[in-house]
């Protein structure tokens, strides 16, 4: 399941876009909830239209260079719905980011490993202060609910990592 696929299809199902109001849209409003790039973007719709789910129309307006505008097919708002919903009902078995490392975080002395788990925490805080700002879009929305889930999440993790340092600090009986 491609979610960036979803990502870009829901765009389109709001209105006819050209590439760069997309790209746009997902750097300024939804940065913290994706890191696509622009050109993954781009070659997601291209891909999109050789399935026939987006439709390329080009636009010329004066002496600007042609654009070329997108617009969601039947089949495209089919897929939409069917990677909607297999995104919604799924629930991947996924390895955390730092999960290998503390495999082998006996390699490391206590205080060293303690010290570096202390940094994971600050950058847990740090991410959590910036996913605070973000401004509520309106009741009910999914990206308020995506942005709600990343910030239980990293809570989640923060909380963790204090109660292992907690644990690391008791001697061993």
């Amino acid at each position: 399941m491609d979610e960036r696929e979803l990502l870009v299809l829901g765009l389109l199902m709001t209105q006819s876009q050209h590439g760069y109001q997309i790209n746009e849209f997902i750097e300024k409003n939804l940065g913290r909830v994706s890191d696509m790039k622009k050109a993954t973007a781009y070659s997601i719709l291209k891909r999109l239209n050789q399935k026939g789910c987006v439709d390329v129309t080009v636009e010329q307006e004066g002496n600007r260079p042609p654009r070329q505008i997108y617009t969601i097919t039947p089949t495209g708002e089919e897929q939409f719905n069917q990677l909607l919903r297999a995104t919604l009902s799924s629930l991947e078995n996924v390895t955390p980011s730092g999960d290998i490392g503390f495999m082998f975080i006996d390699h490391l002395n206590k205080d060293e490993a303690i010290a570096l788990l202390e940094q994971k925490v600050k950058k847990a805080e740090q991410l959590l202060e910036t996913l605070s700002t973000v401004p509520n879009h309106g009741p009910g929305t999914g990206v308020d609910l995506s942005i709600k889930h990343r910030i239980a999440l990293i809570q989640c993790d923060r909380d963790w990592l204090l109660q292992t340092i907690q644990q690391m600090r008791q001697p061993v009986s």
